[in-house]
């Protein structure tokens, strides 16, 4: 058998029936053997909940952005989509570019044409934008640029549209204009 006392080791003699181990260690030993592995457990907690915070944050700003972009009544693509709706929607229109209308932005170097050229400035103390996209027919070779300016409703909070106009960019030239009946 063998046995520890006080930190040494001792062996027994063979003919000693003594079954008994006793195990003994510095009680001081174990608590700053503990602490110094608890601080360091705390620090590796602390680091993880610093990283989940920041992804928490960062996933909070991408919804934020996103919903902003999509759903707001204030972003250029809800009024570019607005404002396609109505140039589909008005008859002047129809009858130049036929029944199918369909609307693009600005050209990108991959030859994408999503972005919806924009500018947001304010005047009088209220936010106005203007947009400019491109729309094709289904007549062939028609096409037409869009122009739009909206203006901040302080009472209501949202954007209303001044004025659209259309530009139709083949022969003949001549420019249409659509009231907004509010």
């Amino acid at each position: 058998s063998i046995g520890t006392q006080g930190g040494g080791l001792r062996a027994e003699k063979a003919g000693d029936n003594s079954k008994h181990v006793a195990v003994q260690r510095g009680r001081k030993e174990e608590t700053l053997l503990s602490a110094a592995q608890k601080v360091k457990e705390a620090g590796r907690d602390f680091t993880y909940f610093i990283v989940v915070l920041v992804g928490i944050g960062v996933t909070g700003g991408l919804f934020y952005v996103i919903f902003k972009e999509l759903f707001s009544s204030s972003s250029p693509s809800k009024i570019y989509g607005d404002a396609l709706e109505k140039c589909r929607a008005h008859p002047e229109i129809i009858g130049v570019f036929g029944e199918s209308i369909k609307g693009y932005g600005e050209a990108t170097r991959r030859g994408r044409r999503q972005f919806v050229s924009h500018i947001e400035y304010v005047k009088d103390g209220l936010k106005h934008m203007r947009l400019k996209f491109y729309i094709e027919g289904s007549e062939s070779g028609k096409r037409g640029t869009v122009h739009v300016e909206v203006k901040e409703n302080p009472e209501r909070g949202r954007f209303e549209v001044r004025y659209i106009f259309v530009d139709v960019d083949t022969y003949p030239r001549r420019t249409i204009v659509i009231e907004d009946n509010r």
